[in-house]
């Protein structure tokens, strides 16, 4: 599997009392197919996994394979405290015709690299399929460092890895110490330097309500090579990524941004509340001023 592109961790519409919407989801699947990403993560942390059963995850998951109907890749997040739950979640990708997996350290339990190898391994074993790992220390506690990398990447299945560190240096030991695994820029304020060490996707949040202009970035900078004018696009989506990434209530912030873009998603579940009305006023004036401006560089202005 080649990791080609942008790739959206869809956001999980609700209705208000907190079951699932998934006429809306339907509804934000198409959005995002007909806006031209490449492929779609269900049940990542953008998804509020963390406030769904197992089942919950599943049947989400399900929807989407169904609803994407293979147009574009699904991948299915297996994030989980437990193994069990995370076998579970890659048995059923496996099951429903998933394409891969998205895999991340268990959090809270602080596993040594050794350990965290070997869960991981476990899960591949589950499902045999293309696996794309997800190092997010800040969430997770500890980082996929050399070691794990060097015994996980010995599966055929390990073909990619989501990097949200944040640590520039991540970017360089994985362009240099390891090509054979896929870099995929999972830091949306590094999205440039990504693609300048050789990354050819972006699993990116915010996606789900700027889809084309994510798209218009990976293409100018991965399709056509043209960093100048990549530089400018990243310019004009620095504020929005200011927000998101440091915000401090970033599924909020996408979710507001999903229903600007015509398609509502609704409140989160507990413990998160919606923005308030002046972080809404603020996401709604960056993101014009993001859509303006990068109208313009098309335009060659």
């Amino acid at each position: 599997m080649t990791l080609e592109g942008i790739y959206t961790p869809l956001v999980t519409p609700l209705n208000e009392d907190g079951s699932f919407n998934t006429d809306n989801l339907a509804d934000q699947i198409e959005y995002l197919i007909e806006k031209g990403v490449h492929g779609l993560i269900s049940g990542g942390s953008t998804g509020e996994n963390y406030a769904q059963t197992v089942a919950e995850r599943l049947d989400l998951a399900h929807f989407t394979v169904e609803q994407t109907k293979g147009r574009v890749p699904v991948i299915i997040g297996t994030g989980a405290m437990r193994t069990e739950d995370s076998i579970a979640l890659a048995e059923g990708a496996r099951e429903m015709g998933a394409d891969a997996l998205l895999l991340g350290t268990p959090p809270y339990s602080v596993p040594t690299e050794h350990e965290n190898a070997l869960n991981a391994l476990k899960i591949d074993r589950a499902a045999d399929l293309p696996i794309i790992l997800y190092n997010y220390p800040g969430r997770m506690g500890v980082e996929m460092g050399e070691e794990f990398l060097n015994r996980v990447g010995r599966s055929k299945n390990v073909i990619g890895i989501k990097e949200s560190s944040g640590d520039i240096n991540r970017v360089h030991l994985l362009a240099r110490d390891y090509p054979h695994i896929q870099m995929s820029c999972g830091m949306d304020d590094q999205a440039l330097e990504f693609f300048a060490w050789g990354a050819r996707s972006w699993i990116c949040a915010g996606s789900n309500f700027l889809p084309e202009e994510h798209v218009y970035l990976y293409e100018t900078c991965v399709v056509n090579g043209d960093f100048v004018k990549g530089r400018k696009i990243m310019s004009a989506m620095m504020p929005l990524m200011r927000v998101l990434e440091q915000g401090g209530k970033f599924i909020q912030a996408v979710k507001h941004g999903t229903t600007i873009a015509g398609v509502p998603t609704g409140p989160m579940r507990p413990p998160l509340k919606s923005l308030n009305k002046d972080e809404k006023r603020e996401l709604e004036q960056v993101i014009r001023v993001l859509k303006t401006t990068i109208a313009q560089i098309k335009a060659g202005n």
